[in-house]
């Protein structure tokens, strides 16, 4: 059965909104053969990684960048999983106040070096999340345990 490895940093309601629907995408029926593991970002490790075959990253965006959560966890695998994990697919969702680019840019420039490749769009939300975002975190959750699935 493949593992797909949902690491998160939540600290806000929005964040909460976005990871339920993330998840809710991942676990739904539809999609078959497919573990689901969620990690909060400070707790995820190297093993984690190793074990999964997909990630799917969620993070605010902090001044222009990613959480020093979701930092925190690359620095953590970035040796061990550089070579194991060559090749597997992530997705990621950001959440920002008023701008997301920067955190994107950075999420995929360090999964790009330790050799993960992008399997869907980047859903992006600035304020409060509306239905419509949900619905595209919701997606991204499905489409990624899809890709794992078969």
């Amino acid at each position: 059965m493949a593992r797909l490895l949902i690491v998160h940093h939540t600290p806000s309601p929005a964040l909460r909104d976005m990871f339920e629907a993330v998840r809710a995408g991942a676990t739904t029926d539809e999609v078959q053969g497919v573990e689901v593991v969620t990690r909060p970002a400070l707790t995820a490790g190297a093993a984690d990684a190793l074990a999964a075959d997909g990630y799917l990253l969620g993070t605010p965006a902090n001044i222009g960048y990613m959480s020093g959560a979701l930092k925190h966890f690359f620095d953590t695998i970035y040796y061990p999983c550089l070579e194991e994990t060559a090749k597997r697919p992530y997705a990621a969702y950001v959440h920002g106040g008023m701008d997301t680019t920067g955190a994107i840019r950075a999420i995929d420039a360090i999964a790009g070096g330790i050799g993960w490749r992008r399997a869907a769009e980047p859903v992006l939300v600035t304020g409060p999340p509306t239905k419509e975002d949900l619905a595209t975190c919701w997606e991204l959750g499905a489409t990624l345990a899809a890709t794992l699935g078969g």
